[in-house]
């Protein structure tokens, strides 16, 4: 689903330059950027490092389980 939203010119411009270097549209890294400020307010003793590596993990295609014979 997607909606509109009104935000500040200063915001798309900075979104518009770490997403160019990160190969993300604009709305594509304010996402990122949401996700990131989601998972630290859920988890605020999680170090930055590890919520990047939540981020690319979730990124990854789902493998089937591995099953023991």
């Amino acid at each position: 689903m997607s909606i509109n939203v009104k935000l500040s010119d200063s915001l798309v411009e900075q979104a518009r330059a770490y997403g160019h270097i990160e190969h993300r549209s604009v709305p594509k890294q304010i996402e990122y950027w949401s996700q990131i400020g989601k998972i630290a307010q859920e988890n605020p003793d999680l170090p930055f490092s590890m919520i990047r590596e939540i981020l690319i993990a979730d990124q990854e295609p789902v493998v089937g389980e591995y099953v023991f014979n």
